[in-house]
């Protein structure tokens, strides 16, 4: 269910944007199995990363609720509209802020830019599936001609 896009004209404030997604659509909360909020974001938020982390933790728990990010890299450290933000942060250090606050949502994580996938959640998992089943078949490859060697 997509219930509201929030902007942040002309900055980041995050807080005030997530309080009104979760104060305004929320409110009935028990009419619905899962919700999520999608972040779809270029540049670290206006407050610090521990007091978001903290809100967010808080209320996704009494919520039942997932705070995704979508960190999207651009190479300007100043909009199209040359707004400096009132708070900076280099590419990297936005990514781990970011990955901070979807952690501590409950949600996933995706950092991606103009050359590709920086990194991805998502991504982690299937990688992570794939080695796996990697590893049992090269187990189960060793364990038959093992068996063979014996016969």
């Amino acid at each position: 269910r997509w219930v509201l896009s929030l902007q942040c004209k002309g900055s980041r404030n995050l807080m005030s944007a997530l309080r009104r997604a979760v104060e305004v659509d929320f409110k009935d909360k028990d009419k619905h199995k899962s919700q999520g909020l999608y972040l779809l974001t270029t540049g670290i938020p206006d407050q610090e990363t521990d007091t978001i982390s903290a809100y967010v933790s808080e209320v996704c728990r009494g919520f039942d609720l997932q705070l995704h990010v979508c960190l999207f890299s651009v190479m300007e450290d100043v909009d199209s509209n040359r707004i400096i933000p009132a708070r900076y942060a280099n590419l990297t250090e936005t990514a781990i802020a970011f990955k901070e606050i979807a952690q501590a949502a409950n949600g996933r994580f995706h950092w991606f830019g103009e050359a590709g996938i920086f990194e991805s959640d998502d991504i982690t998992v299937i990688v992570s599936e794939m080695e796996k089943a990697n590893n049992y078949s090269q187990k189960c490859a060793f364990l038959a001609e093992s068996l063979k060697q014996r016969s």
